[in-house]
């Protein structure tokens, strides 16, 4: 599958030190169009959309914001934490507007599963089905994100 040249350019922009130290790759070197349409199939294969995801992943960062970097108990069985720096990042397809600087921690206490995504991964979900690529830091598998998130 080519990639169109929108997307040479996000790839491009997601390279370390362009808008983070260490960019939204990692060691993945496929096309950024694959990377999103693999992450697609397993969205699909778990019977959910990248909007439900990034709902949840939204609801939980409000929750956490509450706990001022304190653990924060959601529902029973998640506690969320939010660590804000001040900030913001600009979305690597060029969207208007930054994207807060904060790493948001989760616990399932039911599953023992752990998280930790970004303000910006929000977007990321939501907008570009982007979950950022193998080896990434910041890496949100979805079917890993699905089992913490209760899903």
């Amino acid at each position: 599958m080519r990639q169109p040249p929108h997307l040479d350019a996000a790839q491009a922009r997601m390279a370390p030190g362009r808008i983070t130290r260490d960019g939204f790759l990692g060691s993945d070197r496929r096309a950024l169009i694959e990377i999103i349409e693999q992450d697609r199939n397993a969205v699909a294969r778990l019977g959910l959309t990248n909007q439900q995801i990034a709902d949840r992943l939204d609801y939980l960062t409000e929750h956490g914001k509450a706990g001022l970097g304190t653990w924060v108990l959601v529902e029973g069985d998640l506690e969320v934490r939010v660590e804000s720096v001040r900030g913001g990042l600009p979305c690597p397809w060029g969207h208007k507007g930054l994207y807060p600087k904060m790493n948001v921690f989760l616990r399932n206490l039911t599953t023992g599963e752990e998280l930790v995504w970004t303000g910006m991964q929000i977007h990321l979900v939501r907008e570009h089905g982007f979950y950022e690529g193998k080896g990434s830091p910041f890496r949100l598998d979805p079917e890993r994100v699905a089992r913490a998130l209760g899903l």
